[in-house]
């Protein structure tokens, strides 16, 4: 039974007609973004150093335009189902060599098709969740981050009274909206950064402890160079003493 024909797969396409490269060319680079969800295909071809990756991005923006203007579906929700490259027309030129001769000169060029679909349900939900996981962890670090910079500066100020720490309002909006699932997510990302920024407040009380005891040793060496001063200035006294009563038995 033979698959299905190259011009009949499902899906939204874009082509790209006498490309000015040659098939193998395009081939390569087409092979790193077959599978692929448009996002990172894009990606994938605006780093790429492949002078045809600028045409064949150009090629998969036009097929997501095509599917969301044409279709109605979401960019984000698409993937590269298929893509290749035919050969197109190959255009002889000469080359004048030595001794009257002439050399064929073969310059290539191909048809770039890409072609988008819509990811399947469970592929989408767990991009969703990936996304939304991201999301709540990113809201649990920048809430971290506001305690601690609350708490390092009630240190600075010496304020003997806990506050309560503001909460930020993207969290009281996903608590206000009830959403059972990212709440949970949230409340074990901000627990775990919790915990860790207590662990940084520990390290941070046990060094300032430590620079205490090592600033009060140059205190205590100074009251012993102050009693090595007293016990000199007795002792000269007392030398003085005695050179008197030589000079009095005298």
């Amino acid at each position: 039974m033979t698959g299905v024909k190259t011009n009949e797969r499902p899906g939204t396409r874009a082509v790209l007609k006498h490309s000015g490269v040659s098939a193998y060319k395009a081939r390569e680079v087409l092979d790193l973004i077959r599978g692929k969800d448009c996002q990172r295909a894009s990606e994938i071809l605006e780093y790429c150093d492949r002078e045809v990756a600028g045409v064949i991005n150009k090629v998969l923006h036009s097929a997501q335009s095509n599917a969301f203007h044409n279709d109605g579906i979401d960019p984000e929700e698409l993937f590269v189902s298929a893509c290749y490259a035919d050969e197109g027309t190959t255009l002889k030129r000469w080359r004048p060599r030595a001794r009257g001769r002439a050399t064929r000169i073969r310059k290539r060029t191909c048809h770039i098709t890409v072609i988008v679909s819509r990811m399947g349900e469970a592929e989408l939900a767990r991009r969703r969740a990936r996304i939304a996981a991201e999301a709540a962890d990113r809201r649990a670090r920048r809430v971290a981050g506001a305690r601690r910079q609350g708490r390092a500066a009630r240190a600075r100020a010496g304020a003997e009274t806990d506050v309560v720490d503001p909460v930020d309002e993207e969290v009281l909006e996903i608590v206000a909206a009830g959403d059972t699932d990212e709440t949970e997510e949230l409340d074990a990302a901000v627990e775990h950064a919790i915990a860790e920024a207590e662990n940084d407040e520990d390290e941070d009380r046990a060094d300032e402890d430590e620079d205490g005891t090592d600033d009060d040793a140059p205190e205590d060496a100074q009251a012993e160079g102050d009693e090595d001063v007293a016990g000199d200035d007795e002792q000269v006294d007392g030398d003085e003493e005695v050179a008197d009563d030589q000079k009095k038995s005298d």
